[in-house]
């Protein structure tokens, strides 16, 4: 994603109403992506957790929309401070900006640029979430990410993206969000359950998912935003890099699916629904940095590549005893080191920037770079968010009761069910038409509920 640059003023750029307009809709886009997520989280849970994962996504949409305005803008896009944080009076309580003021170098109004990285932010702690299912305070859950976006993510997307970011300045690429947003949040979700621990049960009883339907539609509606976010993430649609980044974030989901179909048939003798879902969040999030650098070609490479490993890497936690109960380790965290790292040997130098990777004749340089980028985000957030999670669970306890998990989540911290099945409001009424008067019924007719 570009941020903002200096130009001369013979160069100076006028308002666009057609980028403009462009990147509103983008900005709606990726705000779907949100209530997607949280349907393809919510389907994956048991019935018994089915609002509260609905809901840790949604809260996300109220917290850090009013601390972006308040002050993460400004942290994450305001004058470079020492290469690691941003700050600028006007771009507080979003106070400053003048209607028609225009984001540096770019055809759009600050505001436009504000509102569609607002939808990033929001986007990025809910991610988290799915690896916490089933287990989590609804109050500790708010008041972390509260903690989160400001010490973590404000901070990352301003050394990626901010103008003179250190990250940014390094020459990492990073399109749409592989490490500030997959990354990031994937490396949260992990010091985050080697925090809090394992859900009662985990390797024990079966945690399938209650609704799968409800997981392919958040999917497809993932998969349908998710071309807001990154062929919005050019900030405009006049030289065809934006269109690149499109036909790429397509190329790259369709391999990804497949690859991961074919992993699951060979190792486990079926073409899942799950499966078709998950290969293709996969696909997407490895795309997401990538697909401004490489060729459709190399997309489809990047898909394929990523849809095997996150198929493995999904089973490590078995493996290596951590609970991430959704798998935001294994798609998020890996998706996003693979498509950040595969720009260093697919990035033909002919789209997004003239950085080549190693297939191309660019040697190691922009291998190297990437890499820096990748350890550098994971490092500060799988650490700053294990201490962050450590004391929220010293302040107000991270975990719901043992007993309250075992009976259900939903009811202990939302006082609703996802599901009625008492028949009350009509439930078990017929679609037929009515049938024609006739004589009343006996009193003691049961009737099915």
């Amino acid at each position: 994603m570009p941020p903002g640059i200096t130009t001369l003023a013979a160069d100076t750029p006028t308002l666009s109403a057609a980028n403009t307009g462009f990147m509103l809709i983008c900005s709606a886009l990726v705000m779907l992506m949100t209530p997607a997520l949280a349907f393809f989280y919510g389907g994956m849970v048991r019935v018994k957790s089915t609002l509260n994962m609905l809901m840790m996504s949604f809260i996300s949409l109220g917290i850090v929309t009013i601390l972006w305005v308040l002050y993460g803008f400004s942290l994450a896009f305001g004058a470079d401070a020492g290469s690691v944080i941003g700050w600028s009076e006007d771009f507080v309580g979003l106070s400053g900006i003048g209607v028609t003021e225009l984001w540096d170098g770019y055809t759009i109004p600050v505001y436009v640029f504000a509102v569609f990285q607002l939808m990033f932010a929001i986007l990025t702690p809910a991610l988290i979430s799915g690896a916490l299912a089933d287990r989590v305070k609804f109050t500790s859950w708010a008041l972390f990410i509260t903690l989160w976006v400001t010490i973590v993510y404000f901070p990352v997307a301003h050394w990626v993206w901010g103008a003179g970011g250190w990250l940014y300045e390094l020459g990492v690429i990073d399109f749409a969000g592989g490490t500030a947003v997959h990354i990031n949040a994937g490396a949260a979700a992990l010091g985050v359950i080697l925090v809090i621990g394992k859900r009662v049960g985990f390797k024990k009883d079966p945690m399938r998912p209650h609704s799968l339907p409800l997981v392919m539609l958040g999917a497809g509606l993932l998969w349908f935003g998710w071309f807001g976010f990154n062929a919005g993430s050019w900030l405009g649609n006049d030289d065809g890099v934006g269109a690149v980044m499109f036909v790429n974030t397509q190329v790259a989901t369709g391999a990804a699916m497949l690859a991961w179909l074919a992993y699951e048939k060979i190792r486990h003798g079926a073409f899942t629904t799950l499966g078709a879902a998950s290969g293709a969040v996969a696909g997407l999030v490895a795309i997401t940095p990538a697909g401004g650098a490489v060729s459709p070609l190399g997309a489809i490479a990047v898909g394929a590549i990523a849809g095997v490993l996150c198929a493995m890497a999904v089973g490590l936690k078995y493996k290596f005893g951590y609970d991430d109960s959704l798998d935001v380790v294994g798609v998020h965290l890996v998706g996003g080191i693979i498509g950040s790292l595969l720009i260093g040997f697919f990035a033909t130098g002919g789209v997004q920037s003239d950085a080549k990777g190693l297939f191309y004749g660019g040697g190691l340089d922009q291998l190297g770079k990437q890499a820096v980028g990748v350890f550098a985000v994971l490092a500060y957030s799988l650490v700053v968010s294990a201490v962050l999670a450590f004391l929220v669970d010293k302040i107000l306890g991270m975990r719901v009761a043992e007993d309250d998990e075992i009976s259900g989540i939903d009811q202990v911290e939302h006082a609703e069910t996802a599901y009625d099945f008492s028949g009350a409001g009509g439930g078990a009424a017929s679609r037929t038409a009515a049938p024609a008067p006739g004589p009343a019924a006996p009193t003691n007719k049961k009737v099915d509920a």
